[in-house]
């Protein structure tokens, strides 16, 4: 298939689509100007980004796409800097996209709307059970609403009316299925340490 004409309208297009994605997740549903010219550079915005060692993943099904650095083994991108940083995340975020993604999980096996929008108290709720017992409760919140806001910048939630926050579906990417069926035993562990005073891990 021929690659569309590199004229200047398309020139913009293509950097208009790598800027957004250098700036994290591009979605269908609230870039659709956008997603349409995505689609249509495809192939040249994931060769544009491989000079930086970068790839373009795209997921027309969910409606998303992502920028994710090559393999360190990738023979193509011998010389070239990480331009996205493997960042640890604080073990309290980490549970809270687990459990997210956990929800989601079971939101998808119901069937039903494409949309898992949650309110706060449920959030709050979903991560009282790995708060020691003897927690202040307006602590408990204000934590969970600090891990929040940096799920919000991270792009695996969005705050909709009402102050409730709809799931972004991208975390399906970064949490996948073999590590959530395995998930149990890991808040099992999680548990137990938060308990012991020593949550230190990551989602990895």
């Amino acid at each position: 298939m021929s690659q569309p004409t590199r004229t200047p309208r398309a020139e913009a297009q293509l950097s208009h689509v790598v800027t957004a994605l250098m700036k994290g997740v591009v979605y269908r549903d609230t870039h659709e100007s956008l997603w349409h010219d995505l689609l249509h550079l495809q192939a040249q915005a994931r060769d544009y980004v491989a000079t930086i060692g970068l790839t373009v993943v795209v997921d027309d099904t969910e409606g998303y796409a992502y920028l994710q650095a090559l393999p360190d083994d990738d023979e193509d991108r011998e010389g070239t800097l990480r331009l996205v940083a493997r960042r640890a995340l604080p073990f309290e975020v980490s549970l809270l996209l687990a459990l997210l993604r956990k929800r989601l999980a079971q939101f998808d096996s119901e069937g039903g709307d494409t949309r898992l929008v949650l309110d706060r108290d449920e959030i709050v709720d979903m991560l009282r059970v790995f708060v020691p017992s003897a927690a202040n409760e307006a602590r408990i919140v204000d934590r969970v609403d600090a891990h929040v806001r940096r799920a919000v910048e991270l792009g695996f939630l969005r705050q909709v009316t009402g102050g409730s926050y709809e799931v972004r579906r991208v975390l399906k990417a970064f949490v996948d299925a073999q590590w959530l069926s395995e998930l149990d035993a890991r808040l099992a562990e999680y548990a137990a340490e938060l308990a012991a005073g020593t949550t230190t891990g990551t989602v990895e």
